[in-house]
């Protein structure tokens, strides 16, 4: 699975980390990433100077990670449930991640890893065909398994709402102030046996039954043409831990 994410999971743009930074306000040196898997995430952290802790629960995803990021990395093997703030950060973040942490106490956890004033990160978003020829005709192939492939937002905040979650919770949260959302457009190319090793990666997928899993890529397979196009932007969320009190 580690190799089939490194494979069929596509990086970030460097737009991410400038964002960010951006946002901070002030040189950001140290970070922990929650949910690193193979360090797409990580290696363009660390790239620019940030001194990151990756922390991830699958060991087989952090000896890949290991195999693309810098030497100077740190990697914990934990949940982030489990990582113990025995230091603070200037950022904590995660990218595509945070759908799997603990809802309970999720907010405090974080704050308690940052430095006052610190920033919070988070990013992801939906990865869908942009052909809706294409897309109704998977729509249609996964039916049996699956009605939708993609991530329903943890805390029910409507698609089309302004906010999306983590924003949501993010402003509810007496930890946090300063929250912002934004969009950073990609658009991909892939050929169809990539984009069905890509949603071998997907939650939604991974939790089917090994045999109806196979199954519907089968059928996903058959209706595909030889490339597909995809809509791959990605949400950026930011928020600023509050002051001490």
């Amino acid at each position: 699975m580690a190799e089939a994410y490194e494979r069929f999971r596509p990086g970030y743009p460097g737009e991410l980390v400038d964002r960010v930074t951006a946002y901070a306000g002030r040189p950001v040196r140290t970070a922990l990433e929650i949910g690193a898997g193979t360090g797409k995430a990580t290696r363009l952290f660390a790239r620019r100077g940030i001194a990151v802790t990756a922390t991830e629960p699958d060991g087989a995803m952090l000896a890949e990670l290991r195999k693309h990021v810098p030497a100077d990395v740190r990697t914990v093997r934990a949940a982030f449930e489990d990582v113990r703030p025995e230091e603070r950060y200037g950022l904590v973040y995660a990218a595509a991640a945070l759908h799997w942490t603990n809802p309970e106490g999720r907010w405090s956890r974080v704050a308690a890893l940052l430095e006052p004033g610190g920033v919070f990160a988070s990013c992801g978003g939906p990865f869908r065909l942009a052909d809706p020829a294409v897309e109704e005709a998977v729509r249609g192939a996964r039916a049996p398994f699956l009605a939708s492939d993609e991530i329903p937002s943890p805390d029910g905040t409507p698609a089309g709402h302004a906010m999306q979650w983590p924003g949501t919770e993010l402003r509810r949260s007496e930890w946090f102030t300063d929250v912002q959302q934004s969009v950073i457009e990609r658009r991909l190319t892939m050929s169809a046996p990539d984009y069905v090793g890509h949603l071998s990666t997907v939650s939604a997928y991974l939790v089917l039954p090994a045999p109806e899993r196979e199954q519907v890529f089968r059928r996903i397979a058959r209706v595909l043409p030889a490339t597909v196009a995809i809509t791959a932007d990605i949400t950026v969320h930011l928020a600023r831990r509050r002051d001490e009190r």
